[in-house]
């Protein structure tokens, strides 16, 4: 993160305020362009296929590819990337915001160029704005459907575990596309990252060395010395049958006890 205070030192003044409104205006202007058939669908797609092929001007269409779905489902998804965008923004600045979604951007760019023929778009981008808004609100609720309140950070887990699901058993395609969605978070959250796990070995070691530890019990113990057979293991120990109950005596006491009545 010092890298990043040098650059908002530096370009700090260059920053776009308010990124997420202009990215839904963008993504608007062609969701509807796409509906009214002037353009075709594939006209923001990016591909490292297309971009050799000369159409250069694909760099600056994938911020503003909208979704692939209907429209109600689109209204949603914009409403929450613009909830969740903002909170960010808001939480980090306007600087950091901006490389964070810019840094998305060149991974995702970087990455096509290893499956060229794939049609990218930023619904991973997307994806890297829920984790980083989870990771910083993990209480935050949620109204799933509209009617279930659940906390962010559930949702993210079930987002991570299916990550990691395309990673494990996924083709190479998706696992390119997994790392790409990854990247930029674990990038920005590298430190804080690292801080949680050492600070879990801490918190195990502590909770490990502050354990009630149990002893182990003495399967032999002279009644009349008090010896055992952990601190004598080369001494015989016996039962006496005249005593009333289980009195254990070493073989120099068990014949010259007093018996227990």
């Amino acid at each position: 993160m010092r890298t990043i205070d040098l650059l908002e030192k530096k370009l700090g003044r260059f920053a776009i305020p308010n990124l997420t409104l202009y990215l839904i205006a963008g993504q608007s202007f062609f969701y509807v362009m796409y509906l009214s058939g002037k353009l075709e669908r594939s006209s923001t797609y990016f591909s490292a296929d297309l971009l050799l092929a000369g159409e250069w001007w694909r760099i600056f269409t994938i911020p503003f590819d909208p979704p692939r779905s209907g429209v109600l489902f689109t209204l949603v998804a914009w409403y929450f990337f613009y909830m969740l965008g903002s909170a960010l923004e808001e939480y980090w600045g306007a600087f950091r915001y901006n490389a964070y979604l810019f840094l998305g951007c060149l991974i995702t760019l970087g990455a096509s160029f290893l499956v060229p023929s794939y049609p990218i778009s930023n619904a991973f981008l997307a994806g890297s704005v829920f984790l980083a808004f989870a990771a910083l609100f993990p209480e935050f609720e949620i109204l799933l459907f509209f009617i279930l309140p659940v906390k962010v950070k559930w949702l993210a887990l079930l987002t991570w575990l299916g990550y990691a699901y395309q990673f494990v058993f996924g083709d190479w395609t998706a696992r390119v596309m997994v790392l790409a969605a990854t990247a930029n978070f674990l990038i920005f959250f590298a430190r804080d990252i690292a801080l949680n796990l050492r600070h879990g070995r801490q918190q195990i070691a502590k909770t490990v060395a502050k354990a009630p530890r149990k002893e182990q019990p003495l399967s032999h113990k002279c009644t009349t010395c008090g010896i055992t057979d952990k601190t004598h293991p080369d001494m015989d120990f016996r039962y006496c049958p005249k005593c009333n109950g289980q009195y254990g005596y070493c073989r120099d006491h068990i014949f010259s006890h007093e018996h227990k009545k």
